[in-house]
């Protein structure tokens, strides 16, 4: 284990790449280059709220044991090692060219080698202003700081590629924000979480150089991110092969995003990561009641462009935008085009496949198509709690049942009672189910235990996020730290006291059924 202190951080991409080496975190345009220095700036009194030592014992990171180390967590010091930089990337943004873009609030320490080779970015979010901040102060609050700390934990003890964070630190400011944008301001306590990842290069980092018609800092990025990321790369043409696994890893992320129900609510290009890594947590939400057109994001309504149900032909446009952005890279675009057409297959594949985990079938046939599909419109019409209809599901007794006693069964999953028609395509849901589960060539105990690893007893929902932060906002960390406990072991019956639909309070409560890009 070595301490934050003393470890000698790499810096690669600021020595592979041009950038603006002169400190000047003065909002502004940044052409030719892909970085811009910015230190962090201090804030008045960083202290330690949380630390996760599962992700520090994968680094090789001492836990902080004195007050220097935790400012470092905090912004407060920068070692000698470190080059801190904000990245210059461009996107499109609720389907718009927003141009230039960059960290705003974010700010790149250096790389941290681990134990076992493998290098990661540390990231401070929060730290102060940058060169890409706009109009903002590249600050975060305690509210957006733990959601994000808690959520990408939640997601990678859940199985869904994400980029992770190894510590929660309030820095005794105060800062002003609009939380919902609609002129009222007010002062909430600062924090920043350091996140980490191999890397935060995303979409828009490609779509700034190619807007730009940097062709030279597109071509080196994308050799870069390919020797690097994808060393199994191989031949003298790479951008192709690469861009088609890039293509398989988003399907196979929003297909886990789908399976837990999760809604990411701000799926812009500069939101998407190019590892197939769930990135910059916002706006997000897991579904209480299963409603595909359901967004969390204040920002995105009314068209709701990225609701749950949507978010798999957002995946397949963002792509779209990544590969006009390497075209230049390429003699013509018929092979790219051909390769951004796989999308649908790989991600409907995938997609089965996981649905047919879910529900515990040995494997997905083709004539389970129908079943599937029937599964899908039961569950936008009847919008059970999606956690625990499937929980349930898990329990359902082996014989066949009658339609008061399959009712009966899944009633607590209910947000509503139910209509004769809803209670119909329950039923008749239920008992197609039923015989192709006795189907199965796996056993009742084998299809249980395939379902139990699909689904999820435990999800970090924004009701309980809420009611955390403010308790953690009136000096109390009790549920903070169970939470912190329980996205450990979502799969198991540990935490069953978080085992509840959303309740009533909560469907218009700011903060957990509404939330904005701020959040």
């Amino acid at each position: 284990m070595q301490s934050l202190q003393e470890k000698e951080y790499k810096k690669q991409f600021v020595e592979t790449f041009p950038g603006d080496d002169s400190g000047n975190t003065r909002p502004r345009q940044t052409p030719g280059v892909l970085y811009s220095k910015a230190l962090p700036t201090p804030v008045k009194s960083p202290s330690l709220l949380a630390w996760s030592e599962s992700l520090a014992q994968e680094l090789g990171v001492q836990k902080p044991v004195d007050q220097q180390e935790v400012d470092i967590l905090g912004g407060n010091k920068v070692t000698a090692s470190m080059y801190p930089y904000a990245a210059c990337y461009a996107g499109h943004q609720f389907g718009n060219w927003a141009g230039q873009l960059g960290d705003g609030r974010a700010i790149t320490l250096g790389e941290w080698e681990a134990p076992h080779g493998q290098t990661y970015e540390l990231q401070l979010k929060g730290a102060g202003q940058t060169a890409y901040s706009r109009r903002a102060d590249g600050r975060a609050v305690l509210r957006s700081s733990v959601r994000e700390y808690l959520m990408s934990e939640a997601m990678h003890y859940l199985g869904v590629p994400t980029t992770r964070a190894l510590s929660l630190v309030a820095t005794g400011d105060q800062v002003m924000r609009d939380m919902f944008y609609n002129g009222n301001p007010a002062f909430e306590s600062g924090a920043i979480v350091l996140r980490v990842a191999p890397s935060f290069l995303r979409f828009g980092s490609f779509e700034m150089p190619a807007a730009r018609k940097e062709v030279e800092n597109l071509r080196k990025l994308v050799d870069w991110t390919i020797s690097r990321y994808y060393p199994h790369i191989q031949g003298e043409e790479k951008v192709l092969p690469w861009f088609k696994e890039v293509v398989a890893r988003t399907a196979r992320l929003v297909v886990e995003w789908m399976r837990v129900g999760f809604v990411h609510g701000v799926m812009n290009t500069d939101n998407m990561s190019v590892l197939g890594l769930t990135i910059d947590y916002g706006p997000f939400s897991f579904l209480d009641n299963y409603d595909p057109n359901f967004t969390p994001n204040t920002t995105d309504l009314p068209g709701r462009r990225y609701a749950f149900g949507k978010q798999a032909s957002i995946a397949y446009w963002n792509l779209g935008c990544l590969a006009s952005a390497i075209a230049p890279l390429l003699p013509g675009t018929e092979e790219l085009v051909a390769t951004l057409e796989t999308y649908s297959d790989l991600f409907y594949t995938e997609y089965y496949a996981m649905l047919g985990r879910k529900l515990g079938l040995d494997q997905v046939r083709e004539e389970d198509t129908e079943l599937l599909t029937q599964l899908e419109k039961m569950l936008a019409t009847v919008q059970p709690d999606m956690t625990m209809f499937y929980q349930y599901l898990i329990e359902l007794p082996a014989a066949q049942q009658e339609e008061p006693a399959i009712v009966a069964h899944f009633k607590d999953a209910f947000y509503q009672e139910l209509s004769g028609k809803e209670r119909e395509l329950l039923v008749d849901f239920i008992n197609a189910y039923g015989r192709r589960r006795s189907a199965n060539a796996i056993s009742r105990e084998e299809s249980q235990e395939l379902m139990r690893k699909a689904n999820p007893r435990f999800i970090l929902r924004n009701y309980l996020l809420h009611q955390a932060i403010q308790e953690l906002e009136q000096g109390q960390d009790t549920l903070f730290l169970k939470l912190q406990e329980a996205i450990q072991d979502p799969y198991s019956h540990r935490y069953d006291e978080f085992f509840a639909k959303r309740p009533d309070w909560a469907t218009q409560q700011a903060g957990c059924s509404m939330l904005s890009c701020s959040s």
